[in-house]
């Protein structure tokens, strides 16, 4: 079996797979992932949730990279560029979520470093995001270069209802062609 490639989806091929992404994003809150949803999140919630992405992504304010086995998409990670007039220079990281049975292979190092890619691509040099402190996305986070800014306690609920601390994470992008930690 290859490994899953990594590739941008443009709104017209994200709304023809809504259905895969929403698996994505399913699988990853039952398996208890602390992204913005609640257990017993449904399908049609989650169609919910990438039908309202879809314009973010046709005007170009949101990215989306998935990655693609050749048969379903198994892996997502969202760029968010910040819209503010003195923020043309950031973005954030979201939706980095990778289906459970593809874990474990490297694929979300691989989707970050594209995701980094993307952001040097589009112009912006400082990068955000938020993860459940001592998650596995923490640790991924740390070991691909990204530096704690700080954590908040009882920041947001698990699916199973607990409250969790987060922690706040920044990178400084290193211009193209330099050498990233996380380059898969």
């Amino acid at each position: 079996m290859t490994a899953p490639i990594i590739r941008a989806l443009d709104a017209i091929e994200a709304e023809a797979r809504l259905g895969e992404l929403a698996d994505i994003l399913v699988d990853a809150v039952a398996h208890g992932a602390s992204v913005n949803f609640m257990a017993g999140f449904t399908r049609g919630e989650a169609d919910a949730y990438w039908r309202g992405q879809l314009p973010g992504i046709a005007d170009g304010s949101k990215g989306l990279l998935v990655g693609d086995d050749r048969r379903r998409l198994v892996a997502t990670v969202m760029l968010i560029h910040a819209q503010q007039p003195n923020a043309p220079h950031r973005a954030e990281i979201g939706k980095m979520l990778v289906l459970s049975s593809a874990r474990r292979q490297g694929l979300g190092r691989r989707l970050l470093a594209a995701a980094e890619d993307a952001a040097r691509t589009a112009g912006r040099t400082l990068l955000m995001l938020d993860t459940e402190t001592g998650s596995a996305g923490d640790s991924l986070y740390r070991s691909c270069g990204w530096i704690e800014v700080g954590r908040v306690a009882d920041h947001a609920f698990r699916p199973d209802g607990r409250l969790a601390e987060t922690t706040l994470f920044r990178k400084v992008l290193a211009p193209h062609g330099a050498w990233s930690r996380c380059a898969g």
